[in-house]
Parts: C-alpha cells; sequence; structure tokens
C-alpha cells in the first residue's frame, strides 16, 4: 500500500510488513509460503509434539480509529480545560511554548515509529492539551476576544465532518496527483512557519503571522490546505482497513486525525482573531 500522508507514512509499511509476517499460509502478494519453511507458514511445535497456530492479530476496523479519536480528543479537551484553569495568566507565554516544542518532539517520534505506542499518543494527546489551552486562553482572556473559542471549535469540527462528507461522497479522492500536491504544499507552508520564527528572533518582521493581507492569505492558505489533509488521512485509514492493519494502528491512524485538528483549530483561532480586528 502506498502511503499518502507524512503522519500516517508507516501504516503501509507496517501493512505490508504484517501481511508477510508469515501469520498463514500465504505470504507476500498472496503467494504460498510453504510448509517448510521456518517462520513463515509451518505451523509452530508444542511441547507435545501437536503443530499449534500462532497467535491471531485482529486487524483495525473504521471504529476502532473512531474510538481512538474520540479518546484522544477528550484527553485533549480535558488537559486544555486543566491547563487553563491551572496555569496562572503569568505563565501562559512559557507554558505555551514549552508544550508545544514537547508535543513537536513526541509528534516526530511517533511519526517515525515503526510500531504504534499507544503511551506516546496519549502522552502526546495531554501535551497539546495543554497547548491548545495556553493558546486558546490568550486569544480569549488576555487579548479579550470573547467568545472566538467557541467559534474556532464550532468551525474546525465542522470543517472535519465537511471533509468526511465530501469523501464519502468521493467528491474529493486522494489521487496520486492530489496527494503529492498537498504534502508538497505541507512542507512549503512549514518551512515558511520555521523561517518566519526564525527570523522574528532577530527581529524580523515578515508579516506572514500578523493582522494584514498577507498574514489574512497565508492563515487562509493554511486552513484550506489543513482540511484537504483529513482526505489523505481517510484515505490512509480506509487503505489500512481494507489491506488488514493490526489493530494497535488505529492509535496512529487517531493521532494522525488529532494533529489535523489542533493545526486546523489554530488557523481558525488566529484567523478569527483577524477579522476581529487583533494583531496576534
Amino acid at each position: 500500500m502506498k502511503t499518502s500522508n507524512p503522519v500516517l507514512s508507516r501504516l503501509g509499511q507496517a501493512a505490508e510488513r504484517e501481511r508477510s509476517a508469515g501469520y498463514g499460509p500465504y505470504g507476500p502478494a498472496g503467494q504460498p509460503t510453504g510448509y517448510g519453511q521456518p517462520g513463515y507458514g509451518e505451523p509452530y511445535p508444542t511441547a507435545t509434539g501437536y503443530p499449534a497456530s500462532p497467535p491471531a492479530v485482529r486487524p483495525m476496523t473504521i471504529d476502532d480509529v473512531v474510538v481512538k479519536t474520540v479518546t484522544l480528543l477528550g484527553l485533549t479537551g480535558i488537559s486544555a480545560v486543566v491547563a487553563w484553569n491551572v496555569i496562572p495568566a503569568s505563565a501562559t507565554g512559557a507554558a505555551w511554548i514549552g508544550a508545544a516544542l514537547v508535543g513537536l518532539v513526541l509528534g516526530l517520534v511517533i511519526s517515525f515509529m515503526r510500531v504504534a505506542n499507544p503511551a506516546l499518543v496519549i502522552a502526546y494527546a495531554v501535551i497539546e492539551g495543554v497547548f491548545v489551552g495556553m493558546v486558546s486562553k490568550y486569544f480569549q482572556n488576555i487579548l479579550g476576544y470573547d467568545g472566538i473559542v467557541l467559534q474556532a471549535v464550532v468551525a474546525t469540527f465542522g470543517v472535519f465532518f465537511l471533509m468526511a462528507v465530501l469523501y464519502r461522497a468521493r467528491v474529493i479522492r486522494a489521487t496520486p496527483k492530489f496527494t503529492r500536491a498537498i504534502i508538497s504544499i505541507m512542507a512549503g507552508l512549514f518551512a515558511m512557519m520555521l523561517i518566519n520564527f526564525v527570523l522574528s528572533l532577530f527581529g524580523v518582521n515578515t508579516g506572514l503571522r500578523d493582522n494584514g493581507a498577507i498574514g489574512i492569505i497565508f492563515s487562509i492558505v493554511c486552513i484550506v490546505v489543513a482540511s484537504l489533509s483529513f482526505i489523505l488521512n481517510f484515505n490512509e485509514i480506509e487503505e489500512g482497513v481494507r489491506m488488514g492493519l493490526p489493530q494497535r494502528y488505529s492509535w496512529t491512524a487517531a493521532f494522525g486525525i488529532l494533529v489535523g485538528l489542533v493545526w486546523l483549530y489554530i488557523e481558525i483561532l488566529r484567523l478569527l482573531s483577524f477579522l476581529q480586528g487583533g494583531d496576534d
């Protein structure tokens, strides 16, 4: 299975490994492995001398991904509420930056691991909750945009469900050309954000994240790309289910959706602040 999303890039490789691991009489591409080849199709011997089949691996389902996604969103929401109420306003900036850095490291580790790790994914959701909580508190309480958080939450989930409907109806398809385009644009956007951040440390203001024509256009582009990235997620999950990916990889799939939702929420929050006349 060919991958189509950098966050879920290991899913396809994992599916191929599981299919060719020898848990049955067929190996890669459905070719018989032969019971004379230890470690492939040959039944495992037991102490009694009778062959025993290896334990079956339950395949991932759409329901598994839905349950894990809801779980991660719940943890993120609870963590955000706790951080909002516990961390004082004077420490908002430090907590914001600290959670962003820790979340970035955890996200990279999860993205490039070969085996799904539920503990790391759960830890990521909690850390992202702190990040989201601090950003939300900054915009609503410190900058004074009343109701902006609720507006951003409603808009985020509205866009997510719209993309799910469009994907289900096959209005938007994850074709190879579409996939390459979205991944390339995402890489370009993140590179621009990184360069802008580094320049800001030296006092250079590019206007990329300010309330102006450039900032508004950039935020809109980010929102569109973040929305379209869900199409890649849905396609990757659908292919993983079709190929019989093990159930534990539903955590990785849910992680990919959470990453997209957090990115989309932050960009919508920023755009709403621009439209209300803010400079951040």
